[in-house]
């Protein structure tokens, strides 16, 4: 009898990548992590800081560094390689550069004979996540995007922070873009169960007025206030993607709003876009389409139109 081990590959050993293994590592999700990146010492050294952390773990990761040949047997792989926005620029700006590092990926993880589960994680996430479901010739439910999962776990810390509960009692996605047209279906918001409309009104000596549109604008703000103050972000979307890969891999069918391909969902077709979606050992098993109400959904609409007018664009590039 033959034992499968679990195994991860991350390319890309920037921040979010060497972020993204630590949480894998640390949390003991997978039985092996592979390492990729075109400054192959970069990557070695990444493996070799993460080694020196089994010791004091409950589980021994093995973390190894690695080439695309060697992705034939991964289960999921991981792309973080990217072009980060400079100051001014907005996710999407990036499109073009990303594409391309992007293709360099793909079409050698695909010619080892991969036939897992591609994690992108790189921006304009839900258009390289389309992306990457064209070039790999997948189906759609190996190609996930970590989209709006950053965003929904920022949503329910302010949440949580206005009516001060745990944040993890919230229950609020922040779908669509990952980005600055994401919106909020605040219709079904609930802490605990009850309604956050319901909270508001029954609370007014505590939570005063509430401004849900600004509270919108400071989930799509997060980013650049840690920007701002750091240059970049990583602990937040690593753990976020640790968490969905610990999804697929313990087939949890835990929902998640990820970007994935919506085929008639919401009236949306041929578009990756984040909406609650049910995680599984198969990739993205099914997506939770939930009610909203006319006005949300003209405002999803309005996200998705803005994914699909930059996934033409990025199509074009060679």
């Amino acid at each position: 009898m033959k034992i499968r081990k679990s195994k991860v590959a991350v390319v890309g050993c920037g921040l979010v990548g060497s972020s993204t293994a630590f949480s894998l590592v640390t949390q003991g999700v997978c039985d092996e992590i592979l390492m990729i990146d075109i400054n192959e010492e970069r990557a070695l050294g990444e493996v070799l800081d993460l080694r020196d952390t089994i010791k004091y773990l409950d589980r021994n990761v093995k973390v190894r560094k690695a080439s695309y040949a060697d992705c034939s047997d991964v289960d999921i792989i991981v792309i973080t390689a990217g072009a980060p926005p400079q100051k001014g620029q907005t996710r999407l700006d990036t499109l073009e550069v990303s594409a391309r590092i992007v293709k360099t990926i793909v079409d050698p993880v695909m010619a080892s004979g991969f036939d897992g589960i591609f994690i992108v994680v790189s921006n304009p996430v839900d258009i390289i996540a389309h992306y990457v479901y064209k070039l790999s010739g997948l189906p759609k439910n190996q190609v996930i995007g970590t989209g709006s999962s950053l965003d929904t776990s920022r949503l329910q810390n302010f949440i949580a922070e206005l009516v001060n509960v745990d944040p993890r009692s919230v229950y609020a996605y922040s779908m669509g873009e990952h980005g600055d047209s994401q919106m909020v279906p605040w219709s079904t918001v609930t802490v605990a169960g009850k309604p956050f409309n319901d909270i508001i009104q029954d609370n007014k000596d505590m939570v005063g007025d509430v401004d849900l549109d600004e509270i919108v604008k400071k989930t799509t703000l997060e980013g650049w206030e840690i920007y701002n103050r750091k240059g970049t972000t990583y602990y937040g979307i690593a753990t976020a993607c640790a968490g969905i890969i610990k999804a697929i891999l313990y087939d949890e069918n835990r929902i998640i709003p990820v970007s994935t391909l919506l085929e008639g969902e919401y009236g949306e077709t041929d578009v990756f876009a984040g909406v609650p979606t049910i995680l599984n050992r198969t990739g993205a098993a099914d997506i939770l389409e939930i009610h909203m109400t006319d006005e949300e959904l003209d405002k999803f609409h309005q996200s998705v139109e803005i994914l699909r007018e930059y996934t033409k664009k990025m199509h074009t590039v060679d």
